[in-house]
């Protein structure tokens, strides 16, 4: 599970490194962070976040797909992974709680279907 886990978190962080070599950027200066929004081709958001004064990642991360569907949002603290981060993926929601970058915990839900047939 784990494993898992940190292969998702290191998609994540991957995103931000392409995004910053293929994607189209936009930045704004929002009093002491600058808020960074990365573009998809076709203009749709693809990940948005602030960076600190030293350019390090600070504050919430969003990530999205072609579609503008949320596929993960997570926090940073001057550069370092903490509190609750959502990954979301078909039809399951993982929980992670991250201290100083370190994975504490893993909180996995699934969504089920239930179907209920009326009797005539």
């Amino acid at each position: 599970m784990k494993k898992y886990i940190i292969v998702v978190v290191v998609l994540f962080s991957s995103f931000s490194v392409f995004a910053q070599l293929e994607a189209k950027v936009k930045y704004e200066n929002k009093g002491d962070v600058v808020l960074a929004t990365y573009f998809y081709e076709d203009g749709t958001i693809q990940q948005e976040g602030t960076f600190n004064k030293d350019g390090q990642l600070h504050g919430t991360w969003t990530s999205y797909d072609v579609n503008g569907a949320k596929l993960a949002v997570g926090h940073y603290m001057n550069g370092i992974k903490t509190g609750k981060w959502l990954f979301w993926g078909d039809k399951v929601l993982k929980e992670v709680d991250f201290v100083d970058s370190q994975i504490a915990s893993v909180d996995e839900w699934k969504h089920k279907a239930k179907i209920a047939l009326k009797d005539k």
